[in-house]
């Protein structure tokens, strides 16, 4: 099918509508995303809330279908309105054209990541409405701000508001990952997020001797201790094939500062490292072995953690959680193939766990190459609209429950 074909289909002119706002980081003015979703809202027949939770130019924009019985807990559909930055020069195609090739292919910044599921719920919800469905309970479709750089003035900030315990939310579905196989991961848990700041403050002198307890040797120790360590991570990836990177522990050494000049031995030398951290790893014990390596390193470290999330109790996928029945009955009725597995990144949906509701992140998209964050990031016209029909199934059934 060339690309005139799929101009011409209704849900892929909105879609691709979406796609040109450039909602980028960094400092990203949502209005035309804002007006953008009140105008589906309301060819939908739908009424549309915006709420600024921690400022007014971070919005969360939240479509209502009302269901038959309001009372009952509702269901959320959760995507972000926000992308991450590009790098024009590496694409094929200008980032925010949606250009669209012969084969099919829709070329811009979010298509995978995450603009895609935001659509695609409002075209499900367009399949419903048209086939006379009216949902049990309440669905609200949320557009979120600032996902992409922690959601801390986004969603962070909404599950805390009156307007968000009015919504009486019973489940929430927001994104999964994109497979290069015909396997769906099913994201029903998030590893723990940590950044350790160390400031290593040693002896200072000339480079020319051999001093002791340096902010150098101690960076030396405390990193060979977190590279052992992260060596241990390493290899039970290599040696239990059952086991994905987000049940491991992740430490990455990603900033190092320090030193005025070459012949000087510098007084501090600063470290940062981006933990991300197992759900089965005992926290307590895991900070109390950083502080035990850092005396062992000779001590005058100051340990700082500029993030430290606690731990947040997964989504149970078990007869005890009926939207999970549900979920899984659209699913097999669908014939889809899925793997749940810990997200390895962050998403959300961590939020809405931490206020005690279920949550999970599904995509549709399969068999596609995974371009999240990456260039000439892209999803065929046909995988789109086929999205919209599995959308349709889950949050018929979701709303039943």
């Amino acid at each position: 099918m060339s690309a005139e074909k799929w101009e011409d289909n209704e849900e892929i002119k909105i879609f691709r509508e979406y796609l040109r706002i450039p909602s980028v980081h960094p400092d990203i003015d949502y209005t035309a995303c804002v007006e953008f979703i009140k105008r589906q809202a309301d060819s939908l027949g739908l009424p549309v809330d915006v709420v600024c939770p921690a400022v007014k130019s971070k919005p969360v924009v939240i479509v209502k279908w009302l269901g038959e019985q309001p009372e009952l807990p509702s269901i959320i559909l959760n995507s972000h309105m926000d992308v991450v930055p590009v790098f024009s020069e590496k694409w094929t195609h200008e980032p925010f054209s949606a250009d669209i090739d012969e084969q099919g292919r829709i070329f811009a910044r979010g298509t995978q990541d995450m603009k895609s599921v935001g659509t695609q719920y409002l075209g499900a919800i367009r399949l419903l409405k048209a086939s006379g469905f009216q949902p049990k309970r309440t669905v609200h479709v949320t557009f979120v701000p600032d996902e992409e750089i922690g959601g801390s003035l986004g969603m962070a900030e909404f599950v805390k508001t009156d307007f968000y315990k009015q919504m009486n939310v019973g489940f929430s579905l927001d994104e999964g990952g994109t497979s290069a196989s015909d396997v769906h991961h099913l994201f029903y848990a998030e590893r723990i997020r940590w950044v350790l700041k160390l400031k290593l403050g040693g002896t200072a002198g000339h480079g020319s001797l051999l001093l002791p307890n340096t902010a150098g040797v101690k960076l030396n120790y405390v990193l060979n201790k977190l590279s052992e360590f992260r060596e241990s991570q390493v290899q039970r990836l290599i040696n239990d094939k059952s086991v994905n990177i987000g049940d491991v522990t992740t430490v990455n050494l990603t900033q190092l500062s320090g030193g005025v000049q070459s012949n000087v031995v510098p007084p501090l030398f600063e470290a940062i490292f981006d933990m991300r951290l197992s759900i089965t790893l005992d926290l307590v014990a895991f900070e109390k072995q950083i502080r035990d390596w850092c005396e062992e390193a000779g001590g005058g470290i100051q340990i700082e953690f500029t993030q430290k999330e606690a731990y947040v109790a997964p989504t149970k996928m078990d007869d005890s959680n009926p939207y999970w029945i549900a979920l899984k009955a659209a699913i097999d009725e669908l014939g889809l193939k899925i793997k749940p597995i810990v997200c390895f990144g962050v998403t959300d949906s961590r939020f809405i766990r931490q206020q005690g509701t279920p949550a999970i992140g599904f995509s549709p998209i399969v068999n596609t190459p995974v371009l999240i964050h990456d260039h000439d990031e892209f999803l065929k016209a046909e995988d789109y609209l086929n999205g919209i029909k599995v959308y349709k199934k889950i949050i018929r059934n979701l709303s039943e429950v």
